[in-house]
């Protein structure tokens, strides 16, 4: 196993990684609420635990990776008061809830599946696990941790803290400050501090969605769905915890309050938040008309954005920062990336075309055979260093120097050994495409129809004939590839 460091928000400290049940891991990632069409911002979160994912399976771990869908809860302003997101814009399209759900459900898939993310493990919704938060609700009342009110149920903050509770020790919040901010808030008068949070909540007769319960009609809080469907798949304690920088405080912060609350011990290991979006070094937002869907960035469609950019590409950019760090979309930083993911593609489909040849007459490089280990290794000590995947795609530039060595036959495979080579092959190929997730975007068919079209070009320049060797170079360019015209070989790259 790799020596995996991860910084955890609740500690604030970097930490060796070691599970509770090693080789399996259980990880819980907080999923969207599919009221509307996924953001950047929620798909950056995901590919960070995409990538999170990727690499404990590579390194030999057992994932059970957890990402739930709120489908009811989730309150307009993120509060305890105003209308369920869900049940508003099931008003506005005049449909049923579960329509909504399911169109931004389906929307939410097809954009991830563009960004080449792989399915979690199990991917419970909130309305499926009504029963377990109606049960913890009753739990936390029968301990005297919660408390009803007008039909509403409330978790006690003050009661938790004196039994030992620490709310809000993963955000650094200091309760008093906490009070002072949230004194004028609507809904207090149902609580018996303006600090509490719902478990459950009453459903106004014009509330769409409601369930039958011990305290009258009504539907969960917000984040009561995520401990019950976190704690139900992976146990009262479990790894890894993870979502946006934005969700730290309330949501995970009561998340740990309920859980504890509920089962008497701390839920997580290690909390894990990725960080923000900005647009051109200020906040994403819609107020700011810099906000853009996935679905405008592949387009070009957004008048921010000087060209359409493609899924990988754009995977590609997100992956060149660490994940704490904050992200920065430009039209220069996007187009840098265009350029960069096209440079690993190509030197990733030299490499799966190279092969060894074994030649005794070839004496071992040692220089040769050391260069390709610490490269190999500086991608894997950038992985291990809280997941720095800029880190590591430096490494694989490293290394792609070597691979064009290797295909000018200025370096021989027999130089490196057979065992070095075959790894060097294996890892990088893995690295990319395993667990950082890249993948070539182009049709399955275009190696076979360029080389059928550089055994044309070769015709032709053998014939001279260079008014057509000029209109398949511009054919090539077109189609964004360009002929590299060496002189031992006539081969085709992704124009960078």
């Amino acid at each position: 196993m790799q020596s995996l460091k991860i910084y955890n928000t609740l500690t604030r400290e970097k930490e060796l990684f070691q599970p509770i049940n090693a080789p399996h891991v259980g990880m819980y990632v907080c999923g969207p609420t599919v009221y509307n069409y996924v953001h950047l911002g929620n798909v950056r979160t995901f590919t960070t635990f995409d990538t999170l994912y990727r690499y404990l399976t590579h390194i030999g771990y057992k994932v059970r990776y957890v990402r739930n869908i709120t489908d009811v809860g989730h309150l307009v302003g993120d509060g305890d008061e105003g209308e369920d997101k869900i049940g508003k814009m099931a008003k506005l399209e005049k449909l049923e809830p579960m329509e909504i759900v399911q169109r931004y459900t389906n929307d939410f898939h097809n954009v991830l599946t563009q960004f080449n993310l792989l399915p979690p493990s199990i991917e419970p919704s909130a309305t499926g696990h009504i029963v377990e938060q109606i049960e913890t609700t009753r739990t936390l009342i029968e301990k005297g941790l919660a408390y009803e009110s007008n039909g509403s149920v409330y978790f006690d903050i003050a009661k938790y803290n004196q039994q030992g509770g620490e709310y809000g020790k993963l955000s650094g919040r200091v309760i008093e400050d906490l009070l002072v901010e949230t004194r004028d808030l609507d809904g207090v008068g149902e609580k018996r501090n303006p600090l509490d949070f719902a478990l459950w909540k009453k459903a106004a007769p014009e509330h769409i969605m409601r369930w039958p319960s011990p305290w009258g009609d009504g539907f969960p809080g917000w984040h009561l769905e995520c401990t019950c469907m976190s704690t139900k798949y992976l146990g009262d304690t479990f790894d890894i915890h993870g979502g946006g920088m934005d969700l730290k405080f309330p949501h995970h912060e009561c998340e740990i309050a309920q859980a504890k609350g509920s089962t008497g011990v701390d839920p997580v290991r290690y909390w894990m938040h990725s960080n923000m979006l900005t647009v051109n070094g200020q906040k994403m937002s819609k107020s700011l008309g810099n906000s853009f869907l996935p679905a405008e960035l592949f387009a070009g469609s957004h008048p921010l954005l000087d060209q359409a950019y493609s899924p990988m590409t754009v995977r590609f950019f997100m992956l060149q920062s660490q994940y704490r760090s904050t992200l920065d979309f430009s039209n220069d930083a996007l187009k840098a990336a265009q350029k960069g993911y096209k440079r690993l593609m190509n030197g990733l489909r030299i490499i799966k075309t190279l092969s060894y040849q074994a030649d005794e007459s070839i004496a071992l490089d040692e220089k040769q055979i050391t260069e390709v280990k610490k490269g190999i290794q500086g991608c894997y000590d950038g992985l291990n260093d809280d997941l720095n995947t800029a880190v590591a795609i430096a490494g694989l530039f490293n290394l792609l120097k070597k691979i064009n060595q290797l295909y000018m036959g200025q370096v021989l495979p027999a130089q490196l050994g057979e065992e070095v080579f075959n790894e060097f092959k294996e890892k990088f190929v893995a690295l990319t495409e395993d667990v950082l997730g890249l993948k070539e975007e182009s049709n399955a068919n275009i190696d076979a129809f360029a080389k059928g079209m550089l055994a044309l070009y070769a015709e032709y320049k053998e014939a001279k004939q260079y008014d057509k060797v000029d209109q398949i170079r511009t054919y090539f360019k077109a189609n964004g590839l360009v002929i590299k015209d060496m002189k031992t070989k006539i081969d085709w790259a992704y124009e960078e």
